[in-house]
């Protein structure tokens, strides 16, 4: 088929541009652009209007995304930049994701999605896209379908939400509604509280607004290239944002003129610029999953030993919650994106392509001048000495597992514990706040089944809820183990992507009450403290846990998705 991949698109389409790339095939290829020019003239188009270069739209609005609740004025403004520009926009629809109305995740699409995308840059007429992107999974699925498709491309982000505020409090989801949710549980506060703290979490349209995993993308993908310089931090309702949306149009239209390709953009000094960026603002564990995908997708290995030997000498810089105290729209105001890569200019491979055809380095030159503020901090100045996150490795994750550092208390950070194990999401549910639960602080709390293939589809479900007896005894925190996901709104002692993951077979899947497990992050270990023999005896007994789906999309998921450290997209998805 014509469509199968970039050769295939390349040999129907050749050099041609607009309304001539990828005709419909009938047999008859005059026949079919005359056909197309027929119905597309139906809509008002003339002659002149489809003799332009065509820039895609990606509409990923949707009842179901509040996060994406401005799509619509984007749109509009990212169509007056590509007519500016001399081009013809057309925007198009793809799927919305939000990750609090996707069951089971939000996760489970990421991949669908990215499908779609790449399907749609294919099979439509266009010469670039503007790839509109918000909560946390539509972002990546974006640059996913636009790196396999390798069509000029560019992202743009809805932006972050304002804050609200509760009793003269300042408050933001979703760090705080995990903050407050705790109170809840422990009956610090009541029904009506939560009630009206509810009411104030989320005080306008777009993204969380805190460094949570849609603003961690948003940032890592201005640090890669493909975004606009100050693209990442305004928030959703701003003028600035219009403003980024008319430039990225414009943008578009520039790209397509010089065939300014994502392969070329996302090299692989960028995704280490990238990945910098990340340690640096305190970012998303869901981020190194994410750009492991992009990465995946254009032949690039993102290895959990490099992103571990760069976050020992990447500080962290951004004061923003959840690792600080501030909040994006603090952040944009303190200068954004272009401000924080100043203070890692040292770091960073300044020679690294960006949309805008001009390198990092000269895109830094062209920032505007450092001013006073409390938010990016400077370089021999951080937050936190080392990046956010580290990568620990053992017998428990011979494969790898992640801590986020820099939002955790450094007391919980070398220690051994028991370990009170819960089988599965529904033995969590069914447990934790059981009176009768075995369990002190100063045990490790260990979730099983909660990865790729356990039926959940990777959930964040890592933030295990602290059980009830001890959070009303006053326990914050404590050591949490899994294989599962956390939002980047999360906080607390939690390990996370522990691979393999329990369903396959892991180590992780033999774990049993009463185990001991050390956790150091100082020595990057996590060690199951069971003899050989014994594990040997567990392995020897263990059933996998058998998720069937018998049909449709599920059934792809569960033949074809892969483990964390290789970023969980599908195996014939990735590039050689």
């Amino acid at each position: 088929m014509g469509t199968a991949g970039p050769d295939g698109d390349k040999a129907m389409s050749g050099n041609k541009k607009g309304l001539h790339k990828g005709l419909t095939s009938y047999g008859d290829s005059g026949f079919s652009m005359f056909l197309r020019k027929a119905f597309i003239k139906g809509a008002g188009y003339t002659d002149d209007a489809l003799d332009r270069r065509i820039v895609g739209i990606v509409d990923t609005g949707s009842a179901y995304n509040p996060c994406h609740g401005n799509s619509a004025q984007l749109i509009e403004a990212v169509k007056r930049g590509v007519m500016l520009a001399g081009g013809l926009p057309m925007d198009f629809p793809v799927i919305s994701i939000h990750e609090s109305f996707a069951s089971p995740t939000s996760m489970f699409l990421r991949n669908l999605m990215s499908m779609d995308v790449e399907e749609m840059i294919r099979a439509q007429p266009m010469d670039a896209v503007v790839l509109i992107g918000g909560c946390d999974k539509t972002v990546p699925a974006l640059l996913m379908g636009a790196a396999s498709a390798n069509l000029p491309a560019i992202a743009l982000a809805t932006g972050a939400m304002l804050t609200g505020s509760h009793d003269g409090v300042r408050v933001g989801a979703c760090t705080d509604c995990r903050r407050y949710w705790g109170r809840f549980r422990a009956q610090e506060i009541d029904e009506d509280e939560i009630g009206r703290v509810n009411n104030q979490l989320v005080a306008s349209v777009g993204t969380c607004s805190v460094m949570g995993t849609a603003s961690t993308m948003a940032c890592v993908v201005e640090g890669l290239g493909m975004m606009l310089p100050g693209g990442a931090s305004p928030p959703a309702v701003t003028a600035d944002r219009i403003r980024i949306a008319e430039n990225s149009g414009a943008t578009a239209v520039e790209m397509a003129n010089s065939q300014l390709l994502p392969a070329r953009i996302m090299s692989a000094d960028a995704f280490e610029n990238a990945l910098r960026v990340l340690l640096a603002i305190g970012g998303s564990t869901n981020g190194i999953i994410h750009l492991t995908a992009i990465a995946g997708r254009l032949g690039i290995k993102l290895d959990l030993d490099r992103l571990d030997a760069l976050g020992r000498d990447t500080p962290v810089l951004l004061d923003l919650k959840p690792s600080g105290m501030y909040y994006m729209e603090d952040f944009h105001k303190a200068g954004g994106m272009p401000a924080l890569l100043r203070e890692l200019r040292p770091l960073l491979h300044l020679d690294a392509l960006t949309v805008t055809g001009r390198s990092l380095g000269e895109e830094m030159d062209r920032a505007p001048a450092a001013f006073a503020q409390e938010v990016i901090r400077p370089y021999d100045h951080p937050i936190y000495p080392q990046g956010g996150i580290a990568v620990l490795r053992g017998n428990l994750a011979p494969n790898g597992a992640l801590i986020k550092q820099s939002a955790a208390d450094p007391k919980l950070f070398e220690r051994e514990g028991r370990a009170v194990v819960f089988s599965s999401l529904d033995d969590l549910a069914a447990r934790i706040d059981s009176p009768e639960l075995d369990v002190t602080a100063d045990d490790f709390l260990v979730l099983q089944n909660g990865g790729p293939k356990g039926g959940y589809a990777m959930p964040e479900a890592g933030y295990l809820p602290i059980p009830t007896k001890l959070s009303r005894a006053g326990v914050k925190d404590m050591v949490r183990i899994s294989d599962a996901r956390m939002s980047g709104t999360a906080f607390g002692a939690i390990v996370l992507h522990v691979s393999p993951e329990a369903a396959i077979g892991g180590p992780l899947a033999l774990v049993q009450n009463g185990d001991r497990i050390r956790l150091s992050v100082s020595g990057r270990k996590l060690e199951l403290l069971v003899d050989e023999a014994e594990l040997a005896r567990r392995r020897a007994a263990y059933k996998p846990r058998v998720v069937r789906a018998e049909r449709g999309y599920a059934k792809l998921y569960m033949n074809s998705v892969l483990q964390a450290e290789d970023g969980c997209d599908f195996d014939f998805l990735r590039k050689a």
